[in-house]
């Protein structure tokens, strides 16, 4: 069974404009059905926590509906905006995205994934996460399945 790298990036946002909540979906997704890729949290505990913790969601019952449900990207929205207390409005929203946005790994994780992609680090080099996590996911790719 082959094994999936997430690559739906944390700076992607569905209908509801909830940055990150699409690769959540994916990577949970995968991890119930034994398809994600080595190394990859199905819930982590970084962007991951923060989207369910920003909406008011419970971590539990998320990860219970996307395995027993199976749902699409649109059903899984569609769950979440019928949960008891979720936190939908434009400012809620607004401030989980800009902290995803505004998020910037520590120095020795940026360095290790520029070293890793062969790309210097200097000052046009990526500072924030979401950026980094996507040459990271792209360097994962090609090395499980394009080299």
């Amino acid at each position: 069974m082959s094994k999936i790298v997430p690559l739906i990036s944390s700076g992607v946002a569905g209908p509801l404009g909830v940055l990150h909540l699409p690769r959540l979906w994916q990577k949970v997704s995968l991890e119930a059905r034994e398809k994600l890729a080595p190394g990859y949290p199905g819930a982590g505990k970084g962007y991951d926590q923060m989207v369910i913790d920003a909406l008011g969601l419970n971590r539990d019952a998320v990860i219970e509906y996307i395995k027993t449900s199976r749902p699409t990207y649109p059903q899984f929205e569609a769950w979440i905006k019928s949960q008891p207390g979720v936190k939908l409005d434009k400012a809620t929203v607004d401030q989980l995205n800009g902290a995803i946005r505004g998020y910037n790994h520590d120095d020795a994780t940026r360095q290790s994934i520029l070293a890793a992609s062969n790309i210097p680090d200097d000052s046009t080099a990526p500072r924030d996460a979401v950026n980094l996590n996507n040459l990271d996911d792209w360097k994962e790719l090609w090395d499980a399945e394009l080299k």
